[in-house]
């Protein structure tokens, strides 16, 4: 089973406690927005109960699941219309975290979140549409680039973030964040010149991405500054409103098609699917709780290369020397930047 066109919904580290930076996602890249604020709520301090030792190797399990699983729609079961697969997801989650909002005491944060009409016209819907851009696109680029090589080109993630920031003044620029910038961005090019199967269509289509997704970050300090989400209430008020803004997209990208090949799929594997993805986002809730940035960014560090490395030894990707020099030199700059106290 090819590892080539899975692709990553969670959240990205970097966005949660440690300085801003990838979810969905896209990202997971992670496929949830970041929190408005890192801090939480008085109401979400019980979920620190697990430790980072417990619950990091069940979110990386979980993660790569979801990789996995994904790629074996996509592949074994021959379905490849991803923006299709990433839409029902949030039509779950959204059905989901309300669901777990009158069953459990995960959204109790959602009661100090207030948001006008207004306020979500003016906020949440432009930050809805960018990422909605942001899933779409990286998702796209899942069709036409290897796993282990968008692993490596998110690392440019916080470089895009730096220099939207400093476009928008909401950061000035400094030394020390310009070496950062240079370190990744020479990391990321080496991985690039070093990828055996590189694809112009589908690398444009991942720089889209980022940048889709930069912005959503940066627009996410501009408007929502001083709103407090965990990742889940963040779910909770973003997945309707993707949902919506993708399904209008579907037709456009995909067709028709998607709905009567999901038939063939089977509510089973449907709702399975959906399931594990949704495991994720609960649990990147108590992964954010769990430990501080450092131990977060390490250990998306960490699943990163563990993704990296399964390429190479499970399905047989071919990494060349170059991709590893530039990809830890890439590796090294970004976590300067989650240490650095950038935001």
């Amino acid at each position: 089973m090819s590892a080539d066109h899975a692709h990553d919904e969670e959240i990205d580290l970097g966005d949660e406690k440690a300085p801003a930076a990838h979810g969905n996602t896209n990202g997971d890249d992670s496929l949830l927005p970041a929190p408005a604020s890192a801090a939480s709520p008085a109401s979400a301090k019980p979920r620190t109960r697990f430790s980072a030792a417990a619950i990091i190797p069940v979110w990386i399990v979980l993660s790569s699941s979801v990789i996995i699983y994904n790629n074996y729609v996509y592949n074994s079961l021959d379905f490849k219309f991803p923006v299709f697969l990433v839409t029902w997801h949030l039509f779950f989650a959204a059905v989901g975290t309300r669901v777990l909002q009158r069953t459990t005491h995960l959204l109790d944060a959602a009661k100090d979140v207030h948001i006008s009409r207004d306020m979500f016209v003016r906020s949440i819907l432009p930050i809805g549409l960018l990422f909605s851009g942001s899933l779409i696109l990286s998702n796209k680029a899942y069709l036409h680039l290897s796993v282990h090589y968008i692993q490596m080109l998110k690392a440019f993630n916080p470089v895009a973030i730096l220099l939207i920031s400093w476009a928008t003044r909401i950061q000035e620029p400094s030394k020390r964040l310009a070496v950062i910038v240079v370190m990744i961005s020479t990391g990321v090019a080496l991985a690039s010149q070093g990828e055996l199967k590189f694809d112009l269509a589908g690398f444009i289509i991942q720089a889209a991405a980022v940048a889709f997704e930069a912005s959503r970050l940066v627009m996410i300090q501009i408007l929502l500054h001083g709103l407090k989400m965990d990742p889940l209430v963040s779910l909770h008020y973003y997945a309707p409103v993707c949902a919506v803004i993708n399904l209008a997209v579907i037709p456009f990208t995909e067709g028709l098609e998607p709905f009567y090949e999901v038939m063939r799929l089977g509510p089973l594997v449907l709702v399975s699917n959906a399931v594990v993805a949704f495991l994720l986002n609960i649990a990147a809730v108590f992964l954010v709780g769990a430990g501080s940035g450092l131990v977060l960014t390490l250990a998306g560090v960490f699943k990163d290369i563990l993704l990296i490395t399964s390429s190479v030894l499970i399905f047989g990707v071919e990494i060349t020397p170059l991709q590893v020099f530039g990809y830890s030199i890439a590796l090294v700059g970004l976590v300067l930047y989650k240490t650095s106290g950038a935001k």
